[in-house]
């Protein structure tokens, strides 16, 4: 057993039947209950939006992190103020329980931030919390260097180089903490990056790609190192990876280039409204590989970027992302045209989506039907990909109060048959179907 374990032991069996002990769990007592109302008065704080956003990024949200950590600090500081004066063994061992909950919510706050809720991740997040109070339970039980040091017995070779399975159970950590720190922070950033209104959607695309990988390559490089890898043979790797990029992998490495080319010259941005290959939709993510474009109905389109490049794009949304819906209607010729375009204008400009501008609206005369005068009501809205066909029922139901208000007529089609007595030799009847206008 180890010799901190085996003398923290001896203290608690010593203190049990001492005041000391009645002290310490006292202590402990009312260090648990001040964590816990700081913890419940921060939590209203944040609910009645008293408290920037900033303390859940750090401390990863009150019920992971806040109350543990707070409760370890104030142990801390209680068992260096107490140990002049009394044992203080069991404060000590409740900082250690303490510390594994911080480790584990810890962890667990990291997978869920970079990670998107799944199956799997409930599932790693249970294994990380057995593991780490599997190895607390044995670290107090004094179980756990004996434990380390078969790990550490149990030897092999690679090469030239002699490796224990202590060992490659402490590289893989390393990297997989490594990894998960590096993921975290490229995470933060890249929320810091989409929330900000001063970049380009595109060029904020661009920074949030090159952060993660750069992150990513630096953690792999210092984890190798920190294992003890050399890194010098990934040189051979990138040469390989070379070839492979040349020969096999043509598509993947056009569509990588050519994402990067999309985002550069800002022909596409994220809720541009566009037709692809005869695809309509909006443009919903713009990935390094693809693009994700989603119609109306919720459907969604994966396209790689290489065929953008390559094919005609037509964008239906300026860079301001304005646009006119055009809504058609019909009238009669019976009714007052002048009164009908007023009427159509002003309908337009009521509506709530409509861009405060004397060009914003206008009417125009689209052609002399069968059946009636085709009009069409343009409307300049913003963001026209947002509920598209919500405005238009809206519109056509303002312009029908209005026209039922104002007696203007929505004509249908009609049909008079006149049947005409033939004068031939035959004098055989015959029908003239003419069109009623």
């Amino acid at each position: 057993m180890d010799n901190d374990i085996n003398f923290l032991w001896k203290e608690i069996v010593q203190d049990l039947n001492t005041v000391a002990a009645l002290w310490q769990f006292l202590v402990i007592g009312a260090i648990l209950a001040i964590s816990g109302l700081l913890n419940l008065h921060l939590r209203k704080q944040i609910v009645a939006g008293k408290v920037n956003t900033v303390y859940k990024l750090l401390l990863g949200g009150i019920q992971r992190l806040f109350f543990p950590f707070v409760a370890f600090l104030l142990l801390v500081i209680a068992r260096y103020s107490l140990q002049h004066f009394m044992h203080v063994g069991l404060v000590r061992l409740a900082a250690r329980m303490l510390l594994a909950m911080i480790i584990i919510r810890s962890v667990v706050y990291i997978l869920r931030y970079v990670f998107s809720p799944s199956a799997w991740l409930q599932s790693f997040e249970r294994v990380i919390s057995w593991t780490v109070w599997v190895l607390v339970a044995l670290h107090i039980g004094g179980f756990l260097d004996p434990l380390l040091q078969i790990l550490e017995d149990v030897q092999f070779k690679v090469g030239k180089q002699k490796l224990n399975l202590l060992l490659l159970m402490q590289g893989a950590l390393t990297i997989v903490v490594t990894m998960l720190f590096a993921l975290w922070l490229s995470r933060m950033i890249e929320l810091r990056l989409m929330a900000s209104s001063n970049i380009n959607s595109n060029w904020r695309v661009i920074m949030v790609k090159l952060v993660r990988m750069v992150a990513i390559v630096i953690a792999l490089l210092m984890s190798m190192a920190a294992v003890g890898i050399d890194v010098t043979m990934l040189s051979v790797f990138g040469g390989a990876l070379g070839v492979g990029l040349g020969f096999g992998l043509q598509k993947i490495a056009s569509n990588y280039v050519s994402g990067f080319i999309i985002l550069m010259d800002k022909s596409l941005h994220l809720g541009d409204i566009v037709t692809i290959r005869g695809y309509y939709g909006i443009v919903q993510e713009l990935r390094s590989r693809y693009i994700v474009l989603r119609k109306l109905d919720g459907t969604e389109f994966i396209i790689p970027n290489e065929t953008i490049i390559t094919d005609v794009v037509i964008n239906h949304t300026s860079a301001a992302h304005k646009a006119k819906v055009p809504i058609l209607v019909q009238i009669s010729y019976e009714s007052d045209l002048d009164l009908a375009i007023k009427l159509l204008a002003e309908a337009g400009r009521t509506h709530e989506r409509t861009i405060r501008d004397e060009n914003a609206v206008e009417v125009t005369i689209k052609s002399f039907g069968q059946n009636g005068i085709d009009l069409q009501l343009a409307i300049g809205v913003i963001n026209p990909e947002e509920a598209t066909a919500k405005l238009q029922s809206d519109i056509y139901y303002e312009v029908w109060q209005r026209f039922k208000a104002n007696n203007i007529q929505i004509p249908y089609p009609q049909q008079d048959v006149r049947i005409i007595s033939g004068q031939g030799a035959l004098n055989t009847p015959q029908a003239d179907i003419q069109p009623n206008m």
